[in-house]
């Protein structure tokens, strides 16, 4: 390994630690979101389809990469705020929400309620009956399905953390202005029913029967 990628290395570092990025706690998985962020606000698909001539939807492409940027921020803030709570952090406050605001569901209402595929979201209801946060039981019309609800455990940990889940979506919100957050809200609230409608009624097609069926 040539002594030209250690500086190269350490002029990234100098980058980084002067970055509103940097913070005195970061650790390497800090830098490396900042490189991969780094790397893709300059490589964006949008000039890489410009170079190779392809039809480009600006506008589109645009929307997709700020989606995509935004889930990385939020997945990060979220573990953040929640790093008090970890049996909740990776997706299982969704889970646990869900079932205070609508309780009694069964498996596949709760997974389906937050968009997830069956795999992750068994795994997720999995780790939730062994924490002890919720329960289940079978369904009485039918005994091959199973219902669940939030166990005494489950109620204290919602509690506890209903503070720290506001704080985060507080944080997320920014800096916009309440008729900004409104507005953001109404079109991010149009964009998922649109996106829960392909969820739920096209999981086997492919992208372009999708594309083909809304003439998009």
């Amino acid at each position: 390994m040539h002594t030209d990628f250690f500086i190269d290395l350490l002029l990234k570092v100098k980058d980084f630690e002067n970055s509103k990025a940097y913070k005195p706690n970061c650790n390497v998985e800090d830098f490396r979101m900042w490189l991969n962020d780094k790397k893709y606000t300059e490589e964006s698909p949008t000039k890489l389809f410009k170079n190779e001539k392809h039809k480009v939807f600006f506008t589109e492409n645009e929307i997709c990469k700020q989606v995509l940027l935004l889930s990385r921020y939020s997945k990060q803030l979220i573990r953040k705020g929640l790093g008090d709570f970890p049996e909740l952090a990776n997706e299982e406050f969704t889970y646990l929400y869900r079932l205070k605001d609508e309780p009694d569901l069964t498996k596949i209402q709760l997974i389906e309620r937050n968009g997830h595929e069956k795999q992750t979201g068994t795994q997720i209801i999995k780790r939730l009956l062994e924490y002890g946060l919720i329960e289940e039981k079978n369904d009485n019309d039918d005994k091959r399905s199973k219902r669940l609800n939030i166990t005494k455990k489950g109620e204290e940990m919602f509690h506890k953390s209903v503070n720290k889940v506001n704080m985060t979506s507080n944080i997320l919100s920014g800096k916009l202005m309440d008729e900004e957050k409104s507005e953001l809200f109404r079109i991010l609230k149009s964009l998922n029913e649109f996106h829960a409608h392909i969820y739920a009624d096209y999981k086997g097609a492919d992208i372009e029967e999708i594309s083909e069926v809304f003439g998009l």
